[in-house]
This record gives C-alpha cells, sequence and structure tokens, in this order.
C-alpha cells in the first residue's frame, strides 16, 4: 500500500466524460450518472483498506447525496493484472456485498483515471449541475477509520453546499489513500 495525497485541481474544470461499463452489465456516460443538482465521481477499488474502511459511509452518504439531486458514480482504474482482488468479477461481489446505490464502473484502460486526474482511492470529485469542478476533498477526518464522534461531514457537506449554491466549499482537504495501481 502506498499512501498518496490527492494534489489542488483547478476548480471550474469541467468533468472530463467517458463511457464505461458497470456491473450491472450496461454501458455509462458522465451523461448517465449526473444528477439534476451535481454530480460525485469516485474512484475506489476494492481492496485498499481506505476504502474498505470508508465504504459505509461512502455508500450512506451517496444515498443521502440522491435526495438532494446529486447523481454519484464510483470507477475503478487498477491495474486488474497486477491486483486480481479488483478484477471485474470481484467488483461485482463487491457492489452487491456493500448495496452500493450507484454504478460501479471498470476504466480497464485507466485513460479516465488519468483524465480526471486521479491519483489514489477514495479519490473525490465533486461537480456542479453543470458539470464544472467545484469540490476534490476527503470524504472526512476519518480516512480508512471512523471518525471521532461530531467529526464534520466533509464529503456530504461540500457536495450539499453545491447542490444548494452551486459552489463548493473555499477550504478543501486532499483525500488520501492508496495510489492507483498504474500498469
Amino acid at each position: 500500500m502506498v499512501r498518496t495525497q490527492t494534489p489542488g485541481l483547478v476548480l471550474g474544470q469541467p468533468a472530463p466524460d467517458f463511457e464505461l461499463k458497470g456491473t450491472d452489465g450496461k454501458t455509462y456516460t458522465f451523461a448517465d450518472v449526473n444528477g439534476p443538482k451535481g454530480t460525485l465521481v469516485m474512484f475506489i477499488c476494492n481492496h485498499c483498506p481506505y476504502v474498505k474502511g470508508a465504504i459505509d459511509r461512502i455508500v450512506g452518504d451517496c444515498r443521502a447525496l440522491k435526495e438532494l439531486g446529486i447523481g454519484s458514480v464510483a470507477i475503478m482504474s487498477n491495474d486488474t493484472t497486477a491486483y486480481s482482488a479488483d478484477s471485474f468479477d470481484n467488483m461485482k461481489t463487491f457492489a452487491a456485498d456493500h448495496g452500493l446505490p450507484f454504478p460501479y464502473l471498470i476504466d480497464e484502460t485507466q485513460d479516465i483515471a488519468r483524465a480526471y486526474g486521479a491519483v489514489c482511492t477514495p479519490d473525490f470529485f465533486g461537480y456542479d449541475a453543470d458539470g464544472k469542478l467545484q469540490y476534490r476533498g476527503r470524504i472526512d477526518s476519518g480516512g480508512p477509520r471512523v471518525p471521532e464522534p461530531g467529526a464534520k461531514r466533509e464529503l456530504f457537506d461540500a457536495m450539499k453546499q453545491i447542490a444548494e449554491t452551486g459552489q463548493g466549499p473555499t477550504e478543501q482537504i486532499p483525500s488520501v489513500g492508496c495510489s492507483i495501481k498504474w500498469r
């Protein structure tokens, strides 16, 4: 496991489009997952301890965000040859085991991770209704552990703010996780 922190990005950048296969057998584009008030694009994988530790919080936040008009999608970009735990079949099992309420897509070429500038799992990109980047931060202070009681729900709060105002928070703390496993 290589611990990696996300670099900052220029807010307002447009979301790169994609056309990727989901664990449900369907193919998705950004337009397919775009919510009326914004979109959360997440880069995750099956084996990362940071993702495993946060997946229940991610699922809960995405369910709540859907009620606010935010669409969500998760993309897995790791090299599945070197990391068989992240294979497409294992992605299907992971999605079912955790009841993912959003499409879980495979980026076999890793082109989409590169287009987004994703570097770790989990890596979060929050877009407004026009598909412009408004958030590039972490889920919360807990990382792979449950955060302290009363800790701010940074990802949820940021996406709620985007849904309500079209703007993300001015203060954003980078996400930390395992590096994407490049070929």
